[in-house]
């Protein structure tokens, strides 16, 4: 079977129908080249044993720029004298050479898939009896004019592609002869080299072996994330309207194969692997990525190195692109534009439709025409700055209005642009020329083609029919080289000019509530075109409302490094516009410090908020609401530095001072309760903590409704208290629906849902289900190192969980290595003197005794019950943990009177602070009934161990691990847990 590379799909699904048929077929590839005639390839074909089927289609005989005359000839001298020999399937309506009668071709052409096999049977005189096949058998490839059963955001197809087959077929290779889970492939190479082109030739030539093809804008994070939850829907996953439900969907539907195995992913422009590593999904089918970075070799990708054209392509490309040119001409243009797909395409585009001259314009190009004009990266070939200019005079000698548009595009970010959002701009105020781009539905059609011409652009996610407008749905397609050179040829006033329209469109399309998990599509894809806009800069008070919701956007959903530089850049131009007083400066002051906190730059925010704090409180009075709302970071930095008193007495006069101010019900004075509540616990004091959240959350209930953000994190901090209270079974129930919220409103790697997750596995590891809640927090744990990285709190938090878990089923050495790295990192993140740096070497205490260095860990705990003692008190839960750990070393060491002591005193400090009942204090109970028989007070020491397993039956139940373990007179250890959030 003789076809052309461009007809793949219908080669590989005519051969499935007759290899099913028992008949052995072979592939050729039609390449034709140039220097051979034609009539010899013709003749090599009939030199095999078998008949010749040749796919009739234009791109079979364009192949080596040979004329309709050379091809009759051949054909006649060939297939005419033995016409037996051939066989013919057509697959195209355009003109062919007139001598393809002789093979007598069956027309496939606007039909559906049974007629087509008919007909193709019939051609070769077999019979049409359908074959037999097993149960099981693999399905073939699908028919070519049928589409996938889900297809989505692939660019169209270029027809004029050209070449590259040694790169397809390779690629071809690598991702079927991947292991399941294992077929990731990256095409790597410089801009301008035709990535994207052979991923979408990719897609279009082998694409009938997948049943699900989606093409995914992968250069901002943002974007990724919104267009893997859009596949959701398509996928038929019975799913709400919330993001995160969405996107936790997709992924698991492609990771389980479930509806569908086959299917391909394409992640276009992921130059940044770091950003989207967490969102690519392992599964039985393909991820086809292209990037200009090569560290995807790095994160589990083989890589495909995409090179510049060969000579040979570039000048069948050139005379594909522009007939009028020869071979001559061609060799000549790509040898001054360096095979650079990129520029051939453009410049071959507008030189097909020029009367200059292929040597007049390598004279241009030799001139430097506007060389100071057009600047470019050094990495772009020379000719590139010089050939635009030339092309530029072009586009404005033809159609004006395309250099608007194409100006306009440039205040978008590069790739995929929303141009239909400038289509909305209200036109007051416009200059005249953008208006009637804008308001003029046949000049934007006309601006567009052009474009599309000239291959500066490509139009994406639209077909064009008579009864709608071009704008609907319209996305355009610009590439970073192009996107760099318009934008550097504007003056100072067309940057002020076209910039201004972008901005208006942007904040028009602002819906106006980060919050909501439904409106974040909307914000994914405005958040990465502020910079290109230059957003930052303006003084449009719709403008900056934009970008404060960006910053709170990027907030709820966890990109706070994104979000921190974002709000960064922002005060740095804002101070210089605005001044250092203005209204605008401390709304944004209080978003930026929200994420640097949540990132954990806590010494940095509370500087930050106390300036912040007494000049809001000079100005305005301590009842206005900026300073309260600034005062509120400031106790939540308080918190985070560990200096838990003066954030509680913070925290409650700011929960009265809103109170009094808006009422009990107001959603920023359940705010302030939450924070309160939040100061409590880290101070232990469970039960107080307890019952504000609950009032927390019943409010929020009430007003906000059960799914919203707020809410799911009051269940959090209310389950969280009843874990901490010892009611673990009630924690567990609560957060186990609670986890399956978030998953639904918020998606897997958002923090919030981290954190719910991390609390069940803790109540889990606390109900006694060991096994279950490692599992858990293992998967817990890698998705917050890949989120927010291995250093950040809520990360090591987890990492401190692992590392406890460890240490109980008896893995020492992971749990040593696990607790050496947690100490270190905390010790440089956090002030001296912080609980969290004291409990995590207290966890170490125990990692030490375990593996019997006694002497050591003896010293280090009573080192750590000292200091936590001075950080919060001696009847802190912390504190009386470290004591009952010390007091079990000191057992160990001899001192039996000592340790006695110690265990008397944390008995009574345990049940003046949690109650008789809570699991703390029983344990502390267990560890005096050991001292008191370590010291010959047996009697004594029987009575209380009694009442004690009596207690832990009636509270934890009798097969509760702490229960068997008290039966077995094993010490009890205590695990420190930091409280982040």
């Amino acid at each position: 079977m003789s076809f052309a590379g461009f007809n793949r799909a219908w080669a590989a699904w005519i051969g499935d129908r007759l290899e099913r048929r028992g008949i052995r077929v072979r592939y050729l590839r039609w390449d034709a080249p140039a220097e051979f005639p034609l009539v010899h390839l013709l003749r090599d074909l009939a030199l095999d044993a078998g008949r010749i089927l040749v796919i009739v289609s234009e791109r079979y005989f364009r192949l080596g720029t040979r004329t309709h005359e050379e091809w009759d000839a051949a054909l006649r001298e060939v297939v005419a004298p033995d016409p037996s020999r051939f066989a013919a399937v057509s697959i195209t309506d355009a003109p062919v050479p007139s001598a393809v009668a002789a093979l007598a071709p069956a027309d496939l052409t606007g039909i559906d898939a049974d007629e087509a096999e008919r007909r193709l049977l019939a051609r070769l005189d077999l019979p049409a009896q359908t074959p037999h096949e097993p149960p099981g058998a693999p399905r073939g490839p699908r028919f070519p004019f049928a589409a996938p059963a889900v297809w989505g955001g692939v660019p169209r197809r270029n027809t004029r592609f050209t070449g590259r087959e040694p790169l397809l077929d390779e690629a071809y290779r690598l991702l079927r002869d991947s292991e399941p889970g294992a077929g990731l492939l990256t095409l790597h190479g410089m801009s301008g080299v035709g990535k994207t082109q052979l991923a979408a030739e990719y897609v279009y030539r082998f694409g009938s072996e997948y049943d699900v093809v989606w093409w995914v804008d992968a250069g901002k994070r943002v974007t990724c994330r919104r267009l893997l939850a859009e596949l959701a829907p398509k996928l038929g996953l019975s799913t709400g309207d919330e993001y995160g439900e969405r996107l936790r969907a997709a992924r698991e539907a492609l990771r389980r194969g479930e509806p569908y195995s086959r299917w391909l992913l394409v992640l276009d422009g992921a130059d940044d692997p770091g950003q989207i590593e967490d969102l690519v999904p392992a599964g039985p089918g393909h991820v086809l990525i292209t990037s200009r970075n090569p560290e995807w070799a790095d994160r589990h990708s083989r890589l495909l190195e995409i090179p510049v054209y060969d000579r040979d392509e570039s000048v069948a490309f050139i005379r594909l692109r522009a007939p009028r040119l020869t071979d001559t001409d061609a060799g000549q243009l790509a040898e001054a534009l360096e095979d650079l797909p990129l520029l051939l395409d453009q410049t071959a585009g507008w030189l097909g439709d020029s009367e200059l001259s292929v040597a007049d314009y390598i004279a241009l190009l030799d001139s430097g025409l506007d060389q100071d004009v057009v600047k470019v990266s050094p990495d772009f070939p020379q000719a590139f700055q010089t050939a635009w200019s030339i092309m530029l005079d072009k586009l404005r000698d033809t159609v004006p209005e395309s250099v608007d548009l194409l100006r306009l595009c440039t205040f978008f970010a590069p790739g995929f642009i929303p141009v239909r959002l400038l289509r909305d701009v209200p036109h007051d105020g416009l200059p005249d020329q953008l208006a009637g781009l804008l308001g003029d539905s046949s000049l934007w059609a006309r601006a567009i083609n052009q474009l599309r011409q000239y291959s500066v652009v490509r139009l994406e996610s639209y077909e064009p029919t008579s009864d709608a407008p071009l704008s609907a749905g319209a996305s355009l397609y610009l590439h970073r080289m192009v996107h760099r050179i318009v934008r550097q040829d504007m003056t100072t006033e067309e940057l002020r000019v076209y910039g201004d329209v972008v901005r208006r469109a942007l904040a028009a399309a602002d819906p106006g509530r980060p919050g909501d998990s439904r409106d974040w599509d909307a914000y994914a894809e405005i958040v990465p075109h502020l910079r290109h806009a230059d957003a930052l800069r303006s003084d449009d008070h719709g403008v900056q409302t934009l970008v404060l919701n960006s910053l709170r956007y990027l907030l709820f959903i966890g990109e706070y490094a994104e979000g921190i530089e974002l709000g960064r850049r922002t005060l740095e131009f804002w101070r210089a516009l605005l001044g250092e007083s203005h209204p605008q400066i401390w709304e944004l002051t209080y978003h930026y410090a929200n994420l640097l906190r949540a990132d954990g730059h806590y010494a940095q925010t509370e500087a930050i908020e106390r300036v912040a704090v007494r000049l809001l409180r000079e100005e305005r009075g301590p009842n206005d609401i900026d300073h309260l709302r600034m005062a509120s970071g400031l106790a939540a930095d308080l918190r985070g530095l560990g200096r838990y008193e003066e954030a509680l007495e913070l925290s409650r006069s700011l929960h009265t001072a809103y109170r009094d101010l808006l009422g009990e019900e107001d959603s920023r004075t359940l705010n302030a309760l939450n924070n309160l509540g939040f100061s409590l616990r880290q101070l232990g004091r469970y039960r107080q903590a307890l019952e504000l959240d609950r009032q927390t959350l019943e409010a929020r209930r009430r007003i906000l409704s059960g799914r919203h953000v707020f809410t799911l994190f009051s269940e959090v901090s209310y389950a969280v208290d009843l874990r901490l209270m010892g009611r673990y079974a009630e924690a567990e129930t609560l957060q186990t629906m609670n986890v399956r919220e978030h998953g639904t409103v918020l998606g897997p790697d958002n923090p919030q849902t981290l954190r719910a997750e991390h609390n069940l596995a803790l109540c889990r590891y606390r109900c006694g289900d060991y096994e279950r809640a490692e599992s858990f927090l293992t998967h817990v744990l890698e998705r917050y190192e890949r989120k927010l990285g291995e250093t950040h709190l809520e990360t090591l938090g987890a990492a401190v969980s692992q590392s406890c878990f460890a240490r109980r089923r008896g893995d020492l050495g992971r749990a040593r290595e696990a607790s050496e790295i947690l100490v270190a990192r905390y010790g440089r993140l956090l002030p001296e003197g912080h609980p969290f740096i004291t409990g995590v070497r207290a966890n170490h205490a125990l990692v030490l005794g375990a593996a019997g260095e006694r002497e050591h860990a003896h010293a280090l705990i009573e080192q750590a019950l000292a200091e936590m003692t001075t950080a919060v008190g001696e009847r802190h839960p912390y504190t009386l943990g470290c004591a009952l750990n010390a007091s079990a070393l000191r057992n160990a060491a001899g001192d039996i009177e000592s340790a006695a002591g110690l265990s008397r005193l944390t008995v009574a400090g345990a049940v003046e602070s949690l109650g008789g009942m809570h699991p703390l204090s029983l344990s502390a109970r267990t560890a005096l009934a050991a001292d008191l028989r370590s010291s010959g007070e047996h009697s004594q020491a029987d009575r209380m161990e009694a009442e004690t397993i009596s207690d832990l039956t009636a509270t934890l139940g009798d097969r509760h691990p702490h229960t068997i373990a008290a039966r077995r007179r094993e010490r009890p250890k205590w695990d420190f847990e930091p409280q982040t959030t």
